[in-house]
């Protein structure tokens, strides 16, 4: 048993350790890489501007602290380390965001609010989970696909964790239900915003043109997504018709108000970010306005309610210095100034093929460019104006070249270490990456398989 035990403890590898790693790779590879730059338009790239950049590589960079004269230069361990705090400021709008986001639902747990309204819902299902998980995921997804909703749910999270727990499943079932639900949007994006507002235009496209098609699509990933769901919850034990025990306690009216409050807020979160384009900042000083009042109205002490705040942030506290070292990745690749290269060398595979094979090819040049810009507008606005010319010369349309990148953009984002919103949606949850990494594996092959057929189908039709 003790043997079994020591050697469980050392197969599991520390996330902090794997992007530690991670982050010493893209430093490699500032040194193996040739610099290289595109001229810009503001963000945009220009198509055939690239060009590469005289690199400075000596002994004496390995250790060097500061850039010397306007040479291109490989980033130096010095570099390397001040790139992890660069990663925490530039990501400090998330991180902070989800560090309120945990203590506000530690004041909400403490009151027991949530347990207890959980018991209301499973009791109006009649206890059948996969109803549940049908109709949650299908919720999600068509705020994602239709309107780009990614970071608001990180609001829900916390609930789908206590829903799963409740049912006798893993926290990783009630993650999993939001989480697969907003990467079914994002890889459909019917009248997603995000992708769609800068990457359409760049290809020559009206905004949102093309969404019917895309919602066929978008149903067939969702049959796969929710399948996918019910076979893992079914794998956990959960069979329909299995009793779910129920302590038959009734909400009171303060825990009601809690309830209501948290609702109207996530109305008001979805409005507010679709309508006045709230950002990090506005979202988390309303999150701040929000446990204040829930606060108010839980019946705790002020001492009590701060310090059940405080516990909600410390237990997300490792994860969110988590997002800090992924966004140092692209810091170092950036000062590294290899980035564009990378995007050069990717996208000069696909030129030349034919059809079928360059959609393919956007699509794995997306897949893996992803690892390295997780945002989605800034790989749009870094690789359409690239892809779009190509597309043209080996004959495949705009449209399908909008698919093969938002089919790669979801795709990674679904499963990369370096997304600093699926680690935030993995610090809410307290699932470990490694964790989510083994569970959501088998979907994303599945969907990538899906992916492949759907651009072939896309070339086959003239879409």
């Amino acid at each position: 048993m003790s043997e079994n035990s020591t050697q469980k403890k050392r197969t599991t590898i520390n996330p902090i350790v794997i992007l530690l790693g991670i982050l010493l790779f893209a430093t490699s590879l500032t040194y193996l890489v040739s610099s290289g730059s595109y001229d810009r338009d503001g963000k945009l790239v220009k198509p055939g501007t690239y060009q590469v950049l005289d690199k400075e590589i000596s002994p004496s960079t390995l250790f060097r602290t500061e850039q010397k004269g306007q040479l291109a230069h490989p980033v130096s361990l010095p570099q390397t380390l001040v790139s992890i705090p660069k990663g925490l400021a530039k990501s400090s709008g998330l991180i902070f965001m989800v560090l309120i986001i945990g203590g506000m639902f530690g004041i909400v747990k403490a009151t027991g609010a949530i347990d207890i309204g959980l018991e209301q819902v499973l009791s109006k299902v009649k206890g059948n989970v996969y109803i549940l998980v049908a109709g949650l995921t299908t919720i999600f997804s068509a705020g994602s696909t239709f309107l780009g909703l990614a970071s608001e749910y990180l609001l829900i999270i916390p609930v789908m964790v206590a829903m799963a727990k409740r049912m006798g499943l893993s926290a990783i079932i009630g993650l999993a239900i939001v989480t697969v639900g907003v990467k079914v949007g994002y890889i459909a994006s019917v009248t997603n915003p995000i992708p769609l507002t800068i990457a359409q235009p760049l290809v020559g496209l009206p905004i949102f043109s093309g969404a019917s098609t895309r919602f066929v699509f978008y149903l067939i990933f969702l049959t796969i997504g929710i399948g996918f769901l019910i076979y893992m919850v079914r794998r956990e034990g959960y069979r329909h018709g299995d009793p779910i025990e129920l302590s038959g306690a009734i909400l009171s009216h303060r825990q009601k108000i809690m309830l209501a409050i948290l609702t109207i807020g996530i109305g008001v979160i979805v409005y507010a970010s679709s309508k006045w384009q709230w950002k990090h900042e506005e979202l988390s000083a309303f999150y701040i306005g929000l446990s204040i009042l829930l606060a108010a109205c839980s019946g705790l002490g002020a001492s009590q309610a701060a310090d059940a705040f405080v516990s909600g942030m410390k237990k997300i506290l490792l994860a969110t210095f988590l997002i800090g070292v992924a966004t140092a990745v692209s810091v170092v690749l950036q000062e590294g100034m290899i980035l564009d290269t990378i995007v050069y060398h990717l996208t000069s595979i696909v030129s030349g093929s034919g059809a079928g094979i360059a959609a393919v090819g956007m699509f794995v040049s997306q897949f893996l460019l992803d690892f390295l810009i997780p945002s989605t507008s800034g790989q749009a606005a870094v690789s359409m104006p690239i892809l779009g010319p190509i597309g043209q010369l080996t004959g495949v349309s705009g449209q399908t070249t909008v698919l093969a990148f938002l089919y790669g953009n979801a795709l990674t984002n679904m499963i990369t270490p370096t997304s600093g919103t699926l680690l935030a949606y993995l610090a809410t949850a307290e699932v470990s990456w490694i964790a989510w990494a083994k569970f959501i594996f088998p979907l994303f092959i599945i969907f990538g398989i899906v992916s492949i057929i759907l651009l072939n189908v896309s070339v086959a039709i003239g879409f």
